[in-house]
């Protein structure tokens, strides 16, 4: 990828089922990228990556798909144990 992204991507855990295997408690932030996981689980990452790309290289989502276009709630596959925001910052 040539292009510099024009936004940041934080994640905020919002709310955790349970016990999150890899450790996620609410109210971690973290900064996730296309090139940095921010040490966030495998397979959430795996999860939200196309998330990240249009979040990160100012795309926009489809009409319908969200209420607001920098920012969108994520589930964790593992049964929705967690869910983190994820939200686009103008760097």
């Amino acid at each position: 990828m040539t292009e510099k992204a024009d936004f940041r991507v934080i994640g905020t855990i919002k709310s955790v089922r349970g016990t999150c295997s890899a450790g996620h408690k609410v109210g971690d932030q973290l900064e996730v990228s296309c090139m940095n996981s921010g040490s966030l689980c495998g397979f959430f990452y795996h999860d939200i990556f196309p998330y990240l790309f249009i979040l990160e290289y100012g795309s926009g989502f489809p009409p319908g798909f969200g209420e607001y276009p920098d920012m969108m709630d994520m589930r964790c596959p593992d049964n929705s144990k967690v869910i983190m925001e994820i939200r686009r910052i103008k760097k």
